[in-house]
């Protein structure tokens, strides 16, 4: 290398280090240069290297002398390399490297900004005071002073009288209201934990189903489209069966012809009839019969829902359309009907407990919306019911059909008090606490179909509070008359948030689907009140993990990567002295 090409080499080389902000073409065309330098000098220029270094302003140590004729050896034979990894290679060879700056400070993971934080600190969840209060959703507060986070007394929004002195509400007045009982029947709370079933299935739990006619037996389904039975009395007798379906299991019903057919409704995008004594499942409809082609052409499931009147089931996809299919001869009717925006999931289906016909489904493009199945068509719709954002789920009130109940990612529970009314807004809005993230179930609220009022509801937490000093997202029973807490149920043992709930249809019992585990709670009674201030009642769970009954698939045990929250704690805590029933079935008994 000659004396004036490695003075312009030193130079290039201290102003690349000194800018720091040139973009790596630019360093690709100064290397390019410099190699086109010195492929054009000659050997002998070598003894006037210093002169020019000195006009030029600049001083060579020992030190930079020896790295740039590293440099130079190394620049030498990448000349038919690419400018941008030439310019790669450069950088990492740049000899001596700038500071090394750590910043102490701590930056918010919501604003990226720093001087606070934002997120949970034990129980408490901490609001970044840039945006809204994640609870309630409005300015001006955070989730830690919102008044609608621990008070008994939710925040609900009243809606204007309403009589619409027509011949509907006519009608109403005289046969349907008539029906409802006045009285307010005594109403138990299910606060006490009476037994479980400790990771039952092999992925987090995604829907439940009480069997009708055998009241001790829970059905219930997971993500990997696993499908349980469970008698909760006798503990030991359970049965899963994994050949059901192939992925999520979103939905199931009971045939009330023959109550032991059972409906499941899958993202693997099929609809199968199961047999619940033998486990055999019959396809009734496959929306992907050619296969995986693509996330912008599989159909899933998740609304389900059965015409007893006319024995259809009615079923809805993730892109918006309703199937009709007939459960006695099995086969699907007619074509499918878009009822909400096309390409966005209908995430609920219900038809009217006292007019079957009369049908509520739910979806993504922030609707909920009343339709009349004798006469559909797309746009057809009797009322839209607007909310914030996606919509979970949405219920006919058990007993009369004539109130709705909605879930809203938006932190709100809805009530509509009168559905031939003025649909335009609702009766009330309730916040609640259950927009969750990823690897979750949808949270939604749910009748108690023993409530002759049509109040009570009942809907898991998302965010935990703090008992004793142990972080529990409890389950709360709310009075959708007046938005009062009626009970936050919780239990020191379960510390996995419980999004999935169902009440017993005769008796005060109370399901939860916790990560991949399943809980039983029963009302406390005297004689349990006054045992509990004495010694803590000594709880029953048994190991779901062993018990396996193969039906036409195998079984992986997979472990749960998108468990309820802290799992791994609640196990730990479980084992230690909560055990009464530790022996594993073989999966052989029957229900």
């Amino acid at each position: 290398m000659g004396p004036t090409t490695r003075a312009h080499f030193v130079y290039n080389r201290r102003r690349r280090r000194s800018s720091g902000g040139r973009h790596a073409v630019e360093e690709a065309s100064d290397e390019e240069e410099q190699r086109q330098d010195t492929s054009s000098s000659s050997s002998d220029e070598g003894g006037d290297e210093e002169d020019e270094a000195e006009a030029s302003g600049e001083e060579i140590d020992d030190d930079e002398e020896g790295e740039v004729e590293e440099e130079a050896a190394a620049v030498e034979p990448a000349t038919k390399e690419r400018p941008a990894a030439a310019a790669a290679v450069g950088e990492k060879r740049g000899g001596r490297k700038g500071p090394i700056t750590i910043r102490l400070k701590k930056v918010c993971k919501v604003c990226k900004r720093t001087g606070h934080q934002a997120g949970f600190k034990g129980a408490v969840y901490i609001d970044c005071p840039m945006k809204p209060c994640f609870l309630c959703k409005r300015p001006g507060h955070t989730t830690l002073t919102c008044p609608h986070r621990v008070a008994m007394e939710h925040g609900v929004i009243p809606a204007p009288r309403r009589n619409t002195n027509t011949s509907l509400d006519y009608v109403f007045q005289s046969q349907v209201k008539g029906k409802i009982s006045m009285v307010k029947p005594k109403f138990l709370i299910p606060n006490q934990l009476e037994c479980g079933n400790i990771k039952f299935h092999q992925r987090r739990v995604t829907c439940l189903e009480f069997h009708p006619t055998k009241n001790n037996v829970l059905l219930s389904g997971d993500k990997k489209g696993l499908l349980g039975i469970w008698d909760y009395v006798k503990l030991h007798e359970k049965i899963t069966y994994d050949s059901v379906h192939s992925c999520i299991l979103n939905s199931m019903k009971i045939d009330t012809a023959n109550d032991g057919i059972l409906y499941t409704a899958s993202s693997d995008g099929t609809i199968s009839c199961t047999d619940l004594d033998t486990g055999i499942g019959l396809p009734l409809l496959n929306l992907n019969p050619n296969g995986w082609n693509g996330p912008s052409s599989w159909r899933m499931i998740y609304g389900m829902d059965l015409n007893t009147d006319k024995g259809l089931l009615l079923v809805a996809d993730n892109f918006g359309f309703l199937y009709f299919l007939d459960r006695r001869s099995k086969t699907r009717i007619g074509h499918p009907i878009l009822i909400h925006k096309k390409g966005s999931k209908v995430t609920s289906l219900h038809c009217n407990p006292a007019r079957p016909e009369v049908l509520l489904s739910s979806g993504n493009d922030h609707y909920a919306r009343i339709w009349d199945t004798r006469k559909l068509e797309a746009n057809s719709s009797l009322a839209s019911l607007a909310h914030g954002r996606v919509v979970n789920s949405g219920y006919f009130s058990p007993q009369s059909g004539n109130k709705i109940l909605t879930t809203c990612q938006d932190n709100r529970i809805r009530v509509w008090d009168y559905i031939f009314g003025d649909l335009q807004s609702p009766s009330r809005e309730i916040v609640h606490s259950h927009d969750f993230n990823r690897h979750l179930t949808p949270f939604k609220a749910e009748w108690d179909p023993k409530d002759y009022t049509e109040t009570v509801a009942v809907i898991g937490r998302y965010i935990s509070e703090n008992y004793n000093g142990v972080a529990l997202h409890p389950i709360d029973f709310i009075d959708t008359s007046s938005g009062k807490l009626l009970a936050e149920v919780m239990d020191p043992d379960i510390t996995t948030i419980s999004p999935v709930n169902k009440l017993h249809p005769q008796d005060d019992i109370l399901a939860t689907g916790s990560s991949r585990s399943i809980f039983i709670w029963k009302p406390k009674t005297e004689d349990e009140l006054t045992e509990e201030r004495t010694k803590q009642k000594v709880k029953e769970y048994v190991y779901g993990s062993g018990s396996r009954k193969k039906s036409n698939g195998k079984h992986d045990n997979s472990s749960d990567d998108d468990s309820d929250g802290d799992s791994g704690g609640q196990n730990k805590k479980s084992k230690k002295a909560r055990f009464t029933h530790t022996a594993k079935g073989k999966g052989k008994s029957k229900v």
